[in-house]
């Protein structure tokens, strides 16, 4: 099975939305931290598998060639998690499953674990972005990610307009980060901008809520 390939670092902040990217693209994984490749990820995963469903595991791949279909196979289906999360996951899936688990109960586990990786819940973020106080770069974020899904979503947005209107959309920008994590990416620090030389007009009700609705029909929220 080939190795996938490295790519250059991506700037912290708002990623492009997961649809947009082009198919069969694989994330980013110049910054993933020191640990197994995705392949060998993989092979430890069905390691795993073996010590615990041992029955079952040789009943589903009872044959060199099924096993290594079978590799290839979850392998292609686990490319948008990080070598981390799919050990992790494969992990937490045996701990809690009692019969050979499918791929997607895999992806389940991966999306899920964020806690892993000190991550709070989407809620938990919200709750946290709207609670921060100014300046934001300078508040004590429990992580980066919740810092840069707030800016994404907006301040003002998140201070002026109900959870049921702000929420989906900090909550799209907060699982992309969150996401980039845990494929290892290291967003940085939040870092206060120098003011500008000429301060803008605030955006007026009317202005700011045809501003979130173009922002909902841009997301398809």
């Amino acid at each position: 099975m080939a190795r996938p390939t490295s790519a250059s670092p991506t700037e912290a902040g708002p990623n492009n939305r997961p649809d947009d990217r082009e198919e069969g693209a694989t994330p980013d994984d110049s910054a993933e931290r020191s640990g197994p490749d995705r392949i060998d990820a993989i092979n430890q995963l069905f390691a795993e598998f073996e010590l615990a469903y041992h029955n079952q595991y040789h009943k589903a791949y009872g044959s060199e060639e099924r096993l290594v279909m079978a590799k290839k196979y979850w392998l292609g289906c686990l490319t948008a998690y990080s070598p981390l999360q799919i050990v992790a996951a494969a992990r937490r899936v045996v701990k809690t499953n009692d019969f050979l688990p499918t791929i997607s109960v895999v992806v389940r586990a991966c999306e899920e674990g964020a806690g892993l990786f000190g991550l709070p819940t989407p809620r938990e973020a919200y709750i946290e972005a709207c609670r921060a106080a100014p300046p934001k770069a300078a508040f004590a974020w429990s992580h980066p990610a919740v810092y840069f899904a707030g800016k994404a979503a907006g301040w003002f947005l998140l201070a002026t307009e109900s959870e049921e209107r702000v929420f989906p959309l900090f909550e799209y920008y907060y699982h992309d980060l969150c996401q980039r994590v845990m494929r290892g990416e290291d967003l940085g620090a939040p870092h206060a901008q120098a003011l500008p030389e000429h301060i803008s007009r605030p955006l007026s009700g009317e202005e700011n809520h045809a501003r979130m609705l173009k922002l909902r029909e841009q997301l398809g929220l």
